[in-house]
């Protein structure tokens, strides 16, 4: 007897480019990544929807090649969220425990008690994470169910987003067939993808540089701490190009891509290049040294920005002992490494993600860490991991549930 095959699939809406994953679940919970469509996005800017044809459009391309890839429909999708709009803080819930013994009952009252703060009227709540619970005083507690003690404490991550950039996102999906299984925050994705237990623990800072956004997500002791989201990321990099060499966009991404460098002090930066000219000029030769010199102060700028956002948010250098890891398209910029190390003052790493099944091996690289994380979350990771125990939901469907709430606890 052939048992029903399980397929899931993400869907990474990026600034610059759209990706379709799909990933067939095996019996021992493994994916085998069987589908993959990438396509240009053109209805985005830093990463939010300006444009809800085109990028509909881009939608459609990549999940259909990815189906013809993968010789399989699907019907629903996990899909990923960024933008300025983003905002994140944490929060603490305390409830007494009803027997004695903590029960999912007792859990869910601390989460919605902690859950209870004042957030924008224009805003809902896309994530709530679980950091630790606390047991009569007793901290660091990650597994309280079957544990004696009478008050309950819980301290949680909240992320909230602008309701409209979510309603136009699954408008988006909505137009191409499909429905939004999850609507992940991508900086939680990239982090499940590229980021080992250990440097959770220790404390470290995921920074994945995209096409129109820098996702930032800190974790300590094992839980998400932060997140923020800055609207400057490798799409700036590629103007300051075009701008510079005076050569048209699409040339200057093809430079950025096969020969960008981001720190002009390296050695071996004689190397000439050629580089397209606007119009019908002739085409000009320079060394990367002076690509470096273009290219090093926006990713700079960009680095320290992410400096003073940990900074202004309680995260200084000293809490962060594994340092950050960088991922995203921008991070295979040569010399990154060494150019974070600088700014940070921290050791840095590039984040990969971990080898699946199927096409995975063609995808180990920092541009598909966010499509892969949404992949691992639409197979069902949960808050243990780093993944949200919330995700959004319409506006009626929470306050339907708040009602429940408070008709059976009072």
């Amino acid at each position: 007897m052939v048992k029903n095959k399980k397929y899931i699939s993400a869907l990474d809406i990026g600034t610059s480019k759209v990706i379709a994953l799909i990933g067939e679940v095996q019996d021992d919970n493994d994916i085998h990544i069987i589908g993959l469509g990438e396509t240009p996005s053109r209805g985005l800017k830093a990463g939010m929807v300006t444009n809800i044809e085109t990028t509909a459009q881009a939608i459609k391309v990549a999940m259909d090649e990815a189906q013809l890839m993968a010789d399989a429909h699907v019907d629903s999708v996990t899909t990923g969220i960024a933008g300025n709009h983003i905002r994140s803080l944490n929060s603490q819930g305390v409830v007494k425990i009803k027997d004695g013994e903590v029960t999912q009952a007792d859990i869910d009252r601390a989460v919605e008690t902690a859950k209870a703060v004042n957030i924008p009227p224009d805003h809902d709540i896309l994530h709530t994470v679980v950091q630790e619970f606390i047991i009569d005083n007793q901290p660091g507690v990650k597994e309280p169910i079957g544990m004696s003690g009478m008050r309950l404490d819980t301290r949680i991550h909240i992320i909230t987003g602008a309701v409209t950039a979510m309603q136009n996102i699954q408008k988006c999906v909505n137009r191409c067939g499909l429905h939004i299984e999850h609507m992940i925050l991508q900086p939680l994705a990239s982090g499940q993808a590229v980021l080992t237990e250990d440097e959770k623990e220790l404390g470290v800072c995921v920074i994945d540089i995209g096409g129109g956004t820098t996702d930032i997500a800190v974790y300590t002791n094992g839980a998400i701490r932060h997140t923020a989201v800055i609207p400057v990321a490798g799409d700036l990099i590629t103007k300051d190009l075009a701008q510079a060499l005076r050569t048209p966009h699409s040339a200057a991404e093809y430079i950025k891509i096969h020969h960008g460098v981001a720190l002009a002090t390296m050695d071996g930066l004689d190397d000439m290049i050629e580089v397209p000219s606007v119009g019908d000029r002739s085409p000009r030769q320079i060394s990367r040294r002076v690509l470096a010199s273009v290219i090093g102060p926006r990713v700079e700028e960009i680095l320290e920005l992410v400096l003073n956002e940990l900074r202004r948010s309680g995260f200084p250098e000293e809490v962060l002992t594994s340092g950050v890891v960088l991922t995203g398209g921008a991070s295979l910029l040569t010399g990154m490494v060494d150019l974070a190390e600088d700014v940070f003052n921290l050791p840095a790493r590039i984040g990969v993600p971990q080898e699946m099944g199927g096409v995975s091996e063609r995808i180990r690289n920092p541009r598909f860490a966010t499509a892969i994380g949404l992949l691992q979350a639409a197979r069902g990771d949960d808050g243990r991991a780093g993944m949200p125990v919330h995700a959004a939901e319409p506006k009626a469907s929470v306050l339907k549930k708040l009602q429940e709430w408070f008709k059976n606890n009072f």
